[in-house]
């Protein structure tokens, strides 16, 4: 289980890649479906150490999978389907993204004692999951900073989002209130209301293009 666990949460890291660098937003919103599918199943997994998880995991399918994929394909219907040029071009991101997975990965595995004091984090997959989830956060908050496409700054959170409860579920495997906390702690409140925000803007101005915000003024 330990080697499924891994895989799972490496490949966390491949859907976030497509999701922050794909121009496609249909592409990026199917990377991040991918992923939620990958989060359910890292859960889903770690149920078999302690059952109550797979509530968190069935909550999550029908939140992370179904809800919030479907919101932001209902906010992306009968609008642009390219995304709106980034602040940083393709070659420059793909080069900081990368950067910035090598660098979590380096940190994690050199320092996961401070970062997260625990005997379960020096061992496997629990490092790694570490690792994952701070690449998450990280290409996460990149998403929210350099892209200018509403859009792609939800899928940034929602990012960070599954950084912090892959390192929940991770480091909390059988604390009685992790089902609870990763169940309230889930964004699809904030998803809803930033793509409701997001809709308005688009009525006002014609565009995802957070650049243009000024013009609201007046």
């Amino acid at each position: 289980m330990e080697t499924v666990i891994r895989t799972l949460s490496l490949a966390m890291i491949l859907t976030s890649f497509v999701a922050v660098g794909a121009r496609s937003l249909p592409r990026a919103i199917q990377a991040y479906m991918a992923q939620a599918l990958l989060m359910v199943a890292v859960i889903a997994s770690f149920a078999t150490y302690h059952a109550p998880l797979a509530v968190w995991a069935a909550t999550a399918f029908v939140t992370k999978f179904a809800i919030i994929s479907w919101l932001l394909r209902r906010a992306l219907r009968g609008g642009e389907e390219r995304e709106v040029e980034p602040l940083v071009g393709p070659v420059w991101s793909a080069a900081i993204v990368g950067a910035l997975a090598i660098a979590s990965y380096q940190l994690v595995h050199h320092h996961v004692s401070f970062l997260a004091p625990t005997p379960a984090a020096e061992t496997e997959p629990y490092r790694t999951n570490v690792a994952v989830a701070l690449t998450l956060v990280a290409l996460g908050l990149y998403a929210i900073v350099t892209r200018r496409d509403a859009l792609k700054v939800v899928i940034g959170v929602c990012l960070i989002e599954n950084g912090a409860h892959l390192s929940l579920v991770t480091l909390a495997t059988t604390m009685h209130e992790t089902v609870l906390i990763g169940v309230v702690t889930d964004v699809v409140l904030a998803v809803f209301l930033l793509l409701y925000v997001i809709r308005g803007i688009v009525e006002r101005i014609g565009s995802r293009d957070t650049g243009q915000l000024s013009l609201l003024k007046g």
